[in-house]
C-alpha cells in the first residue's frame, strides 16, 4: 500500500538525544512517502491508530518496525469532598524527582536498539523536571511520608474542560495519586481527565481502570 505522509523534524528530541529524527504526519494532500525521503533521517517515527491495519502493512513494507503499543484513557473527575495529602513540587525537589523518574521509567519506546540504554530514564527525568518548572506539564504533585517522596503525578491542563496526566509513579500509592489528580481537576472545573500508557504496562492499565477510566483509543508506535 502506498503511504502518503509528511516528515516533520523532531527538533527538541534531536537536540536532547543528539540524533536526526523525524515523525510522520498523515495529512490530506501529503506527498507519497519514498525511500530517499526516509533515508534523510537516521530515525523516523510513526504513530498510527491500532485499527489502521492497512497503513500498518504499508509502513512495514517501507521498513518500519513495531516498537510499542499505546492506550489512551479518559475519566470524569467527579466530586471529592476532602483534599488528598499531597503538596506541590518545588525546585528543591527536582534532584530527587529526576532520580526517581530515571529509575522508574526505564521501559518505554525510547529503548534500545533505537536509543541508548539510559536514554529512557534520562528523558523522563527531564520530563518531571519540566513539570516542576511548568514548561510542559503545568504542575507536579507529590505524595510524601515524612520528608521522603513516595510518589508523584504531573498535570497539564489542555483546555477549559480537559486535562492530562503526564507522569504518574509510586509503588503502592497509585490510588492516592489518582485522587490527587482528580482533585486538581475539580479545583479547575475540568470535566475530563486523560491519561496514556504503554499497552505492555498492565499494572498502569489496571490502576487507571480501577480509578474509573475507560479506554478511548489504542495506537501503535513504529520506527524506521
Amino acid at each position: 500500500m502506498p503511504v502518503h505522509a509528511r516528515i516533520e523534524s523532531l527538533n527538541w528530541e534531536n537536540q536532547f538525544f543528539a540524533t536526526n529524527s523525524g515523525i510522520l504526519r498523515f495529512e490530506e494532500g501529503a506527498p507519497l512517502l519514498t525511500m530517499p525521503c526516509l533515508d534523510a533521517f537516521s530515525r523516523v517515527q510513526a504513530k498510527i491508530p491500532a485499527q489502521h491495519t492497512v497503513l500498518l502493512d504499508g509502513l512495514q513494507q517501507l521498513g518500519f518496525k513495531l516498537v510499542e503499543g499505546e492506550v489512551d484513557l479518559a475519566l470524569q473527575p467527579g466530586r471529592q469532598h476532602s483534599a488528598p495529602a499531597v503538596e506541590l513540587a518545588t525546585r528543591a525537589d527536582i534532584p530527587v524527582l529526576r532520580a526517581l523518574a530515571a529509575k522508574m521509567f526505564t521501559q518505554s519506546r525510547f529503548r534500545a536498539p533505537w536509543y541508548q540504554p539510559h536514554d529512557s530514564g534520562r528523558f523522563y527525568a527531564q520530563w518531571v523536571e519540566n513539570a516542576v518548572l511548568g514548561t510542559f506539564d503545568h504542575q507536579c504533585l507529590l505524595l510524601k511520608h515524612g520528608e521522603a517522596i513516595q510518589g508523584f503525578v504531573s498535570m497539564r491542563q489542555l483546555n477549559e474542560s480537559e486535562a492530562r496526566i503526564g507522569l504518574l509513579a509510586g509503588r503502592g500509592v497509585g490510588g492516592q495519586l489518582m485522587d490527587a489528580a482528580r482533585f486538581w481537576c475539580q479545583q479547575r472545573s475540568v470535566t475530563t481527565l486523560r491519561v496514556a500508557t504503554q499497552s505492555s504496562n498492565t499494572a498502569a492499565l489496571r490502576r487507571y481502570i480501577q480509578s474509573g477510566a475507560n479506554i478511548e483509543s489504542t495506537a501503535f508506535w513504529l520506527y524506521r
